[in-house]
């Protein structure tokens, strides 16, 4: 199947045989891409709790990570410099090897009940900077590692893709019955944990570990 999906005749192999097959960029959506976080760019990031964090390995192997917290939980240091505060999790920290070999990121900022999103690019670095992260601080909990953005590009992106998905319908959630537990998942694919040990450790991490 990967054989066909790889045919020259449909391949799209070059920038200009991609701009001659979409079209020519409109003027508006080129001319929007700032350098600098302004003020809608400043207020969008206060009222989002969620961002996609986009970033790629030395070899170009690519990954993309939720970060979520309450609304504002990511810090405009000033109109170029984002601080990302690093949350508990399970300690994979790909994202954070990819930006060692690799420093450039993309950002993806959502707000429910917003169609539009903002898209932010630069690169990134790893801070440890007590005094910098003291404001990143939750349930009496500083995190000991933060993510600094250095911002070349930000832009808002239109909201077709939200509106098509209707991500924020509440008619358009699934049932959680629908779809397996974290816990049978993962107690399937490793092979090395029961299904009720894996699921109370998830509920025991989910109540006393997200900072």
């Amino acid at each position: 199947m990967a054989a066909e999906l790889d045919d020259p005749a449909t391949r799209i192999a070059d920038q200009a045989e991609l701009r001659a097959h979409i079209g020519v960029l409109h003027p508006l959506a080129e001319r929007k891409v700032i350098d600098r976080l302004d003020s809608f760019c400043r207020d969008f990031i206060a009222l989002s709790p969620f961002l996609v964090l986009a970033s790629a390995d030395g070899a170009g192997r690519a990954d993309a990570s939720p970060r979520g917290d309450a609304p504002g939980f990511v810090q405009v240091l000033d109109d170029r410099t984002l601080l990302i505060p690093d949350r508990r999790g399970n300690n994979r920290v790909d994202s954070y090897g990819n930006i060692l070999s690799s420093p450039g990121v993309g950002l993806i900022f959502m707000v429910p009940g917003i169609a539009e999103t903002l898209r932010v690019n630069g690169r990134a670095r790893l801070t440890r900077d007590a005094d910098l992260l003291e404001a990143s601080t939750v349930q009496e909990r500083t995190p000991t590692l933060g993510l600094v953005v250095e911002v070349e590009e930000a832009f808002f992106h239109c909201g077709k893709a939200l509106i098509r998905s209707k991500l924020w319908d509440p008619a358009s959630q699934v049932e959680r019955g629908s779809f397996p537990t974290l816990g049978r998942i993962v107690s399937e694919q490793t092979k090395g944990i029961s299904v009720e040990e894996a699921e109370a450790n998830l509920a025991e991490a989910y109540r006393t570990r997200l900072y």
